[in-house]
Formats: structure tokens, sequence, C-alpha cells
């Protein structure tokens, strides 16, 4: 009997793993206050790649999952101040649910840092991700958010033409 092997994943599949990944890793790093590094070879060597329940998950791009938690812990102090510029008083980044806050801040660092991920690639991704995350009101207060930020941090992108996006 041939054994059936599942596709292979794509590139956009397993960045958006590599997402997922990024925010579950900020998130334990957030509440244990473990070392970066620490959570990222746990999560590349017990989590990448498994199965659970039956089900085998797509494997992570392990380069922009170790940047986006890298970048996004590096520059935390940077992003909350640019999360707090969109926010509308008497919100702040550190008022935000703790889960929100990291969601929002790894697609900040994107915004900020990653010019190969196109800004509404980086808004759609990380709203799914609020979907996933969340049943309220928090996926639309993500793209609110993130929409503002990058129409201010990647202007550029949202002043041409359709065509040449």
């Amino acid at each position: 009997m041939a054994s059936e092997e599942s596709p292979k994943p794509t590139p956009k599949a397993r960045r958006s793993a590599a997402r997922l990944a990024a925010v579950q890793g900020l998130y334990q790093i957030a509440q244990t206050g473990q070392d970066v590094e620490r959570v990222l070879g746990e999560f590349v060597k017990y989590r990448f790649g498994g199965d659970m329940d039956g089900e085998t998950y797509v494997t992570p791009d392990p380069a922009l999952f170790g940047d986006i938690v890298r970048g996004t812990r590096k520059r935390q102090a940077e992003i909350d101040r640019v999360i707090d510029e969109a926010l509308r008083p008497p919100w702040s980044a550190t008022r935000l649910e703790l889960l929100l806050r990291i969601v929002l801040r790894a697609a900040v660092w994107e915004l900020l840092a990653n010019p190969d991920a196109p800004a509404p690639i980086v808004i759609d991704e990380y709203v799914n991700l609020g979907h996933a995350f969340f049943s309220g009101s928090e996926p639309g207060m993500i793209n609110g958010v993130l929409d503002r930020l990058a129409h201010l941090l990647r202007a550029e992108e949202f002043d041409r033409p359709a065509g040449e996006r």
C-alpha cells in the first residue's frame, strides 16, 4: 500500500506559522520571564512540525520566527511608544490585555523592521491571528491600530497606484 504524504507547506504557510509561533513564544517569555534564546530553542526543538490529536502542523519559517521574537523583545519599549501613538486615550499599550499587546507588538515590529513583508500582508496576518485568539472586538482593534500605523510607518506603500504595489 502506497503511503500518502501530505503536500509540502507553502512558504506563505510557513511564514504564517512563524507569526503564530512568535506570538506564542513572546507570550511565554512575558508570562515566565524566560530567556529569549531558551524559548526559541524550545520551540524549534519541541514544537515545530509536531503532531497533535492526529493533525500535523506546518513547520514555521525558523528565521522569521527568530527575527520576530528577538526583534520584538529588543525594541519593545520603542514598539510600545509607537502603539501608544495609535491608540486613543485613555488606552495605552500597557493597558491592553497581554495577549492583545503581544499580537500588536509583533505586528509593529514587522512594520518597522521587515520591509520584505508588505504592510497589507502584515495587517491581514495579525488580524487573522486576532481571530484565532479572540472572539470579541479585539481583531477589529488590531485592524484599526495596524492600519493607522501602516499608513504612518509605510506611507510609501499606500501612495503608489494599485498596479505598482
